[in-house]
């Protein structure tokens, strides 16, 4: 399946909704955050290839705004496997160059989580290979208010005009001003929706959805949506004809 893709049509951001460990959990007869210790392979195996096809950035979707709703003992569980998941991870990321930034209200989390996700962060700040972004405690309605807050006391401090808010100054001012567009998303588990994910930064993204659920997610299933995503036509607006122009 690598032989089959076009090495000049990579994208360069791939972000991806990691949904359907606590169904792959039920399926098995266990218990939701057995579901969750098992996608640790899919993350491993995910970043590996896309770190072999040369990919610049890669979004996962970690935990959002809305599963702080969960069941407090899923909670408790899941940020106990995020600090020793990290933890175990980083020689690998510092071998591999893989730098770990984040997005999201991180000052929700717990002191341990924060602290561990800064280590890493600062650990692996001058990798110069993939960018891994992780997406916790995040949601893309959360970012958007965040922004407008930020904006509008620019406003009042008279540090920022009513007519100078564009398009621009609005990406400026998100968790990912940093960060460029991803060119496709990808949502596992055969749900098709985006759930509240970088809504602003989604306006122009191809969307894969596949029925695998997250723990069985594999290299081959990412090469899989990399070869849909080479078939499409970006047009932005466009028409067919002038984009073969």
């Amino acid at each position: 399946m690598k032989e089959l893709l076009d090495k000049t049509k990579i994208p360069n951001h791939i972000a991806i909704i990691m949904d359907g460990n606590g169904r792959w959990a039920q399926k098995k007869g266990a218990m939701r955050i057995f579901g969750h210790k098992n996608a640790i392979t899919a993350v491993r195996e995910t970043i590996e290839g896309a770190a072999e096809l040369g990919l610049k950035y890669l979004t996962l979707y970690a935990f959002s705004t809305e599963n702080w709703s969960r069941p407090q003992d899923e909670i408790n569980a899941l940020m106990e496997l995020l600090v020793d998941t990290i933890t175990k991870e980083v020689p690998n990321m510092m071998e591999n160059n893989i730098r770990l930034v984040t997005i999201g209200h991180l000052s929700s989390l717990p002191g341990g989580c924060q602290h561990k996700l800064q280590e890493t962060k600062e650990l692996t700040a001058n990798n110069t290979g993939l960018t891994v972004v992780l997406a916790i405690s995040y949601s893309g309605r959360w970012e958007i208010q965040d922004a407008i807050k930020t904006i509008v006391k620019k406003v009042v401090d008279k540090e920022l005009k009513i007519e100078e808010i564009t398009q621009e100054v609005i990406a400026a001012n998100l968790n990912t001003k940093d960060i460029p567009d991803p060119e496709l998303l990808i949502r596992t588990s055969g749900e098709i929706r985006i759930s509240n994910f970088l809504l602003w930064q989604l306006a122009y993204t191809e969307l894969f959805f596949t029925e695998v659920l997250w723990p069985d997610f594999r290299k081959e299933h990412l090469l899989e949506a990399i070869l849909d995503y080479q078939k499409r036509e970006r047009r932005f607006g466009k028409t067919g004809a002038q984009i073969k122009t």
